[in-house]
């Protein structure tokens, strides 16, 4: 298959209350590991790279690799351009292949935010590309994203109701307690907030910050709306945790492939899990 807006999948996902994994991937063998998963589970799948990864590998390596993943897979597969304030940046992803992408104007007014989205909202229609815009300010630290604890604004539901009206963007990531990176403790998760914002907007809504929280928090999001989970920090852990586990056991291994092949099992393992508590195993079919 050739790679496919999120647009329909996501949709789909809002409409029969379930949720698509979105995971951010760095490398070949992270991409390699979840499309495997997502095969595996006959679930649909979002591929994510960061600002930082495309500027470290470059757009055109990225979509390439997508491209060869979607070709041999019989699940649809989307590739996304994770919190991006860049418009020629955005341009650009779009111009190789990327089929979702990500303005996030969430630290300029309401104003400038609604603007800054519809430009692009505008540039993607004419290619068929999937946009996701944030309200408020999701907490953490993702690539150069830093937003601290006291920073941290959740979305206003009668803000993203006239958000979602002004821009005709396609999916909403409202700020809503979850934060990037791992937890301290347990997540503050504002389900209150979640239910008021789907009850107003009939776009499908976007987690960030899906890494750490526990099971019954993440489907009960899913239950009030939320279509879309990203994941990036807990794939980076286990993908980095397996490599040193190589090097502990043997310190003298000089082989790539044989370090990557832990690693890679490790981002299966752990993609197949996050399908799981998403509900979307199975949803490709």
């Amino acid at each position: 298959m050739a790679l496919v807006s999120s647009t329909a999948m996501l949709a789909r996902a809002r409409e029969e209350g379930y949720c698509i994994a979105a995971f951010n991937v760095h490398t070949l063998e992270m991409l390699q590991a979840v499309a495997e998963a997502a095969e595996e589970a006959a679930a649909p799948l979002i591929l994510q790279s960061t600002v930082g990864t495309v500027k470290h590998l470059g757009a055109g390596y990225v979509a390439a690799m997508a491209k060869v993943a979607a070709a041999s897979a019989s699940i649809p597969i989307a590739l996304h351009l994770d919190h991006c304030h860049d418009e020629e940046l955005i341009a650009a992803c779009i111009d190789v292949g990327y089929t979702s992408v990500m303005i996030d104007a969430s630290m300029h007014p309401f104003a400038e935010n609604v603007e800054r989205t519809r430009r692009v909202v505008a540039l993607a229609a004419r290619h068929g590309v999937n946009v996701e815009a944030e309200l408020g300010k999701v907490g953490g630290v993702e690539d150069d994203l830093v937003v601290a604890d006291a920073d941290a604004v959740l979305a206003d539901p009668a803000e993203c109701e006239e958000f979602v009206r002004l821009t005709g963007v396609s999916t909403l990531a409202p700020a809503i307690g979850t934060a990037h990176g791992m937890y301290k403790g347990e997540p503050r998760i504002d389900f209150a907030r979640i239910g008021a914002i789907a009850a107003r907007v009939d776009v499908p809504l976007v987690l960030h910050g899906g890494s750490g929280i526990p099971v019954e928090q993440v489907k009960r999001a899913v239950s009030l709306g939320m279509a879309k989970m990203n994941v990036a920090t807990e794939l980076r852990i286990g993908f980095s945790d397996a490599i040193k586990e190589v090097f502990a056991e043997n310190p003298d291994e000089n082989d790539p492939r044989t370090y990557m092949k832990r690693a890679k099992a490790a981002v299966k393992s752990i993609a197949l899990a996050k399908m799981s508590m998403c509900g979307c195993i199975g949803k490709a079919r």
